[in-house]
């Protein structure tokens, strides 16, 4: 749109990730600029979401713009499939060292669906005898279907793997 503004569209595989979203610049001096990003995505727990992402560059000696970045993004899923709410805080990582392509991993964290303390404790079961009653009603699977919830940290990770279609090809 603008060198300040851009709308994206999103393909995730084979639905998971699909959506549209906006970003726009906020600050940018010399090799660093700090961006939001609001994103609506198309999935069985559809959602909406913001990031504030801060970047930083670093000139390769090809030429090529290395890019580094962390953000901070709140997710907000009004009706995931068990038709329940969550709401996530968490953090993303993600970096393009090549001009071609690009990564970023990230978690975010609903606090009211398990304790933080259980993020790694694959035998955690809400509904387990040491279980809190407070996460009993918060299925991590839907029944029907076996997907994930919105309760569930499979929901809260993302992994987003970019291409630049544009990129300069190598010479040879």
């Amino acid at each position: 749109m603008t060198d300040k503004s851009e709308i994206g569209i999103r393909l995730g595989l084979p639905i998971y990730g699909s959506g549209i979203d906006y970003s726009r610049v906020l600050y940018q001096k010399d090799n660093k600029w700090d961006m939001i990003n609001l994103a609506w995505s198309v999935n069985p727990n559809f959602n909406i979401d913001a990031t504030y992402y801060k970047f930083k560059t670093k000139k390769s000696d090809e030429g090529f713009l290395k890019s580094r970045w962390w953000g901070l993004r709140g997710m907000v899923i009004r009706n995931g499939i068990t038709n329940h709410a969550s709401n996530r805080l968490g953090i993303l990582l993600g970096f393009q060292s090549n001009p071609r392509w690009g990564m970023e991993f990230g978690y975010f964290h609903d606090p009211t669906s398990m304790p933080i303390t259980e993020l790694f404790n694959p035998r955690w079961d809400p509904t387990g005898k040491d279980a809190s009653p407070r996460f009993a009603d918060k299925p991590m699977k839907d029944s029907a279907t076996g997907f994930p919830s919105e309760y569930s940290r499979l929901t809260g990770l993302s992994l987003s793997v970019f291409f630049d279609l544009d990129a300069p090809k190598k010479k040879k």
